[in-house]
């Protein structure tokens, strides 16, 4: 059934140009269409109002629309200060851990819940002799650093996936932490060895920065609202809209 808005018959061709942006997704094709209807009612939005952008596409037409319609407000030095105040770990420099870890990679031939009860005796027995540590790595892990007895060596932010990260720098105490850590890659057994907080970078430093995250962030918020307003005032028919979850700009 083909996929129509406001009466006008969506071409293949329009969802098949956002499926790049949308490979991630859940559900690609779904969120390809959306992106697509988006577009056109942007398109006929922008028609309606009278409003021109000489020489842009369609992104820049929908951010001179969603401005017009909605505003996007910029944020004030007493938001930036707040965030900055609220955050002070984000806005340091030099900070980093020194870890160990045991990887139990997830890999298709070996169920998780099996790998899960693996690393979790393993962890048990590290606990109770966290000199046994080096020797459990060259044993099982399947990272390259398992060969090395699991060394990481110092571990600035930024340097690893987002969710190990989170779980070496949250901690403020050394030794083997005690819940495993898992991530894209696996399950992880992680020793913190020592840890530097760094220098807090001034608020003058990165003020720049955040009022730009905080920009970005308003305009993400504004822009799905005026997506889901423009969609449900719209006539679609052929797909089953839940929202707009799916950004037009990416």
């Amino acid at each position: 059934m083909p996929v129509t808005v406001n009466g006008v018959e969506l071409r293949d061709a329009d969802i098949e140009r956002e499926l790049d942006h949308h490979h991630n997704a859940a559900n690609p094709a779904k969120m390809a269409t959306i992106s697509a209807i988006l577009r056109l009612l942007v398109r006929e939005e922008a028609g309606r109002i009278g409003l021109n952008v000489p020489g842009q596409d369609d992104d820049a037409l929908a951010m001179a629309l969603l401005e017009r319609e909605a505003g996007i407000p910029e944020p004030d030095e007493a938001s930036c200060r707040r965030h900055y105040d609220s955050r002070p770990e984000r806005f340091c420099d030099g900070e980093w851990v020194e870890a160990d870890h045991i990887l139990f990679q997830i890999t298709p031939r070996v169920p998780l819940d099996a790998l899960r009860e693996i690393a979790a005796q393993t962890l048990a027995l590290v606990r109770g002799d966290p000199s046994s540590f080096a020797q459990h790595a060259r044993a099982l892990s399947n990272c390259p650093s398992g060969s090395n007895g699991g060394r990481l060596g110092r571990v600035f932010r930024g340097e690893t996936a987002p969710e190990f990260e989170r779980a070496i720098f949250a901690v403020q105490h050394d030794g083997v932490l005690p819940q495993l850590v898992e991530t894209r890659f696996g399950l992880h057994i992680v020793r913190i060895l020592e840890r530097c907080p760094g220098t807090r970078l001034p608020f003058d430093a990165v003020r720049g920065d955040i009022a730009c995250a905080l920009a970005t962030a308003a305009r993400d918020r504004a822009w799905k609202q005026y997506a889901s307003l423009l969609i449900g005032r719209a006539r679609i028919e052929g797909i089953e809209l839940e929202g707009a979850d799916s950004p037009l700009v990416q």
